[in-house]
């Protein structure tokens, strides 16, 4: 058995695995403001960028502001590229002010760590190459919509590879650097891209049947 002790006000997570076979702390300082600022940035991008792109696709401001669809989704693309930046800046923060976890400090953790930054790294790019840049930064809110469905590599595999291969990477982060603060992190992330697919996906299906019907 393991006892969880959320500390004084969930100022702090420990999983206490003392009665077991394993080594005995994960500790997460769940009130550190580096732990918090990194929560909060991962929360906030796909938040922006929704909001964004929605006032986008209805008031039509960035077309306005700078003449082109292009070029408001230009702009709205070195932002997330920024965000995103930040975040993982952030998150590098977070995990190198929180204690390790020696459970993960084995070799075959290493590796395999660095085996999913890899593949992170191969969907995140694969799917930038397949889908351009106004596909990649929201473009079809921008009234710039892509001819057909991509079904070529990643996206033969799965559905929303960049979102998934970014997740991938935050966790290949967390266990290389055997951090149970990444690893908090890494759930979080995919949380919040789950939370903003289930938005974004069916309002890019409702531009394209809105296409399709004024064909």
């Amino acid at each position: 058995m393991y006892s969880v002790d959320f500390g004084s006000c969930c100022s702090e997570l420990v999983i206490d695995f003392s009665k077991m076979d394993v080594p005995t702390v994960f500790k997460v300082h769940l009130s550190d403001p580096r732990f918090l600022i990194a929560a909060g940035i991962i929360a906030f991008n796909p938040l922006f960028w929704n909001i964004v792109a929605r006032l986008e696709y209805r008031r039509h401001f960035l077309t306005r502001q700078f003449g082109s669809p292009y070029l408001g989704c230009y702009v709205l693309m070195m932002a997330i590229l920024g965000l995103n930046v930040l975040r993982s800046m952030k998150f590098e923060t977070a995990i190198h002010s929180q204690p390790p976890w020696s459970a993960l400090q084995q070799n075959w953790i290493l590796w395999s760590g660095y085996g999913l930054l890899l593949c992170g790294t191969v969907l995140v790019f694969t799917s930038f190459w397949a889908l351009g840049i106004t596909g990649t930064f929201l473009g079809d809110y921008f009234g710039i919509l892509m001819e057909e469905q991509v079904t070529s590599f990643p996206y033969n595999l799965m559905a929303n590879p960049m979102y998934w291969g970014s997740t991938m990477n935050h966790l290949g982060l967390a266990l290389i650097q055997a951090s149970p603060a990444g690893l908090l992190l890494t759930v979080w992330l995919g949380i919040c891209y789950k939370v903003a697919l289930s938005f974004e996906v069916p309002f890019t299906t409702k531009i394209y049947t809105t296409k399709a019907k004024n064909k």
